[in-house]
């Protein structure tokens, strides 16, 4: 069985609603797994829900719900807003259901049959909002801990240790093998000074129950669950296993399902800069001691902001992607949110900025390129092709080939920019050949036919290359050029696709232009 293109996003917590910052990183990986669809690879696309821990036991506590009907609400939420984005994913991942649970107690089961954990006594301090240790080491200048910790209270407490410490030096040599591990490689320098700096700690794997309730058992000690790191990282493996994967069911000792799939290792982890320890060391190092390989990369985007301020509900300077969509559409939200920031810095947003993209680049742009070339070849000749032509070919086949490398590289902005030097040659066809000109002069029938087939079959190129991602855009585009099927495949950009005799279907607007003035 050959093996799937497998790429993740991070898991969300369930304790708010969906932001800018989790649509960007799901739309990101979406683009990433239609760019592999489109190269001709099987792809899954795993996304999903964090639902343990002391703020959603707390969170349920205080609406009086029991901690999974509260889970089951908000999953109800996320799931719709991945289906909002239109994302592709093949699965939905929630830490509280079995086969998850299933997957995290066989793994510890494991690791503390291979002295992997000790249990010790702790001393020091605790942040609930943060739901995290603290030390002396984390107080700030003034004597104090920083406010985004909340209320910190001094704890006593036994718990179990994942023997982290001595698993150091071989990931610092798998990082400085594996350039690609860590990506951008601001961030691969990131990791790596943080490893060659500081010595790693054991890593607290557990919560007494009298404390938390809402979480995984510990196999080994039914007066503990599991806390996060062995819980959430988990799902990147457990969903695999659950299907059938043979390299994460075997690794595990757990019984193959009759379903069989071929996953592990992921080829991608999306996620974001806050969580870069948590990915690009602790689970490296886990999934060492679990006998399983390590994912082939990280890749790390940046943070958006608002009006060049961080954004905050209390400030009311927040962006609500469901809101944008609604009213924009949710390619234009796609669109504005890769071409305006790459992958890697953080970016900001404006209300200018977006609307002004899309008049320029998306109503002005691409819309109006093929409302203007399919609405002339129906005006002039009931839209069929009366010949072929390769004029634009040469122009063409620069754009995509330069496209399709961003692409392949995962470099999304700069894919963009290329696609979009076709629709500015395109239109720029058209002001110097003047088609509504030459349909009034008899003797230049021909030529008309010409550039009508250049103009048509460069739509038809552009909603291949646009599929990954604006894929409602691209459809239509095809549905408006008279082609049935989608435009998910890469090996139809390539000039000649569309035939003498084809006929085309009228066109409507792909992106209506609105009066700005009032917004």
């Amino acid at each position: 069985m050959s093996k799937r293109f497998y790429l993740t996003t991070a898991i969300d917590y369930v304790n708010g609603e969906p932001h800018l910052g989790h649509a960007y990183e799901k739309v990101i990986t979406d683009i990433i797994a239609r760019t592999h669809s489109s190269l001709g690879q099987n792809v899954f696309y795993l996304t999903g829900l964090d639902e343990h821990g002391q703020k959603v036991q707390a969170a349920a506590n205080a609406e009086g719900k029991d901690p999974q009907l509260y889970c089951d609400q908000f999953a109800d939420i996320w799931e719709k807003f991945a289906e909002k984005l239109n994302l592709s994913n093949a699965d939905f991942v929630r830490t509280s259901s079995e086969r998850h649970k299933n997957f995290v107690q066989a793994v510890l089961q494991k690791l503390f049959k291979n002295n992997q954990f000790y249990q010790a006594e702790y001393r020091g301090f605790y942040s609930a909002r943060q739901e995290t240790f603290l030390t002396e080491k984390d107080r700030g200048e003034d004597g104090n801990f920083d406010p985004i910790y909340g209320e910190v209270t001094e704890l006593i407490e036994n718990n179990y240790y994942f023997k982290l410490g001595e698993h150091q030096q071989w990931l610092i040599e798998h990082i400085e093998d594996n350039p690609d591990f860590v990506q951008p490689e601001t961030r691969r320098n990131e990791v790596l000074g943080f490893l060659k700096n500081n010595t790693l700690e054991d890593l607290c794997i557990s919560r007494p129950k009298s404390r938390l309730e809402w979480g995984i058992t510990l196999p080994f000690d039914e007066e503990y669950v599991t806390y996060v790191w062995f819980d959430a990282l988990s799902n990147y493996t457990s969903i695999p296993a659950a299907l059938g994967d043979s390299a994460t069911t075997k690794a595990i000792g757990l019984d193959t399902k009759t379903e069989k799939v071929s996953l592990w290792p992921a080829d991608i982890h999306v996620i974001g800069k806050d969580i870069l320890k948590f990915h690009a060391v602790y689970w490296p190092i886990m999934l060492k001691a679990m006998e399983l390989e390590l994912p082939k990369q990280v890749l790390v985007h940046g943070w958006w902001q608002k009006d060049g301020q961080k954004m905050s509900k209390t400030t009311g300077n927040v962006v609500d992607p469901i809101d944008v969509i609604d009213e924009w559409s949710v390619d234009a939200f796609r669109y504005y949110v890769v071409r305006e920031l790459d992958i890697g810095p953080d970016g900001n947003w404006t209300d200018e900025s977006f609307q002004a993209r899309y008049s320029a680049e998306l109503a002005n742009g691409l819309g109006n390129l093929v409302n203007r070339s399919l609405s002339m070849l129906n005006r002039y000749r009931n839209g069929t092709l009366n010949v072929e032509s390769d004029e634009l070919e040469a122009d063409a086949e620069k754009w995509i080939a330069e496209a399709l490398n961003n692409y392949k590289s995962h470099k999304i902005q700069p894919a963009l920019v290329s696609i979009w030097g076709l629709v500015d040659r395109a239109n720029q066809y058209v002001e110097q050949t003047a088609p509504f000109k030459l349909a009034k002069q008899e003797d230049k029938a021909h030529r008309l036919d010409e550039v009508l087939y250049n103009l048509a079959e460069a739509c038809r190129i552009l909603a291949v290359l646009l599929w990954p991602v604006m894929p409602e855009t691209a459809e239509k585009i095809f549905d408006q050029v008279g082609i049935a099927k989608k435009p998910c495949d890469f090996s139809q950009a390539k000039w000649g696709g569309l035939s003498k005799g084809h006929t085309c279907n009228k066109p409507t607007p792909l992106f209506p232009r609105k009066d700005l003035e009032k917004k």
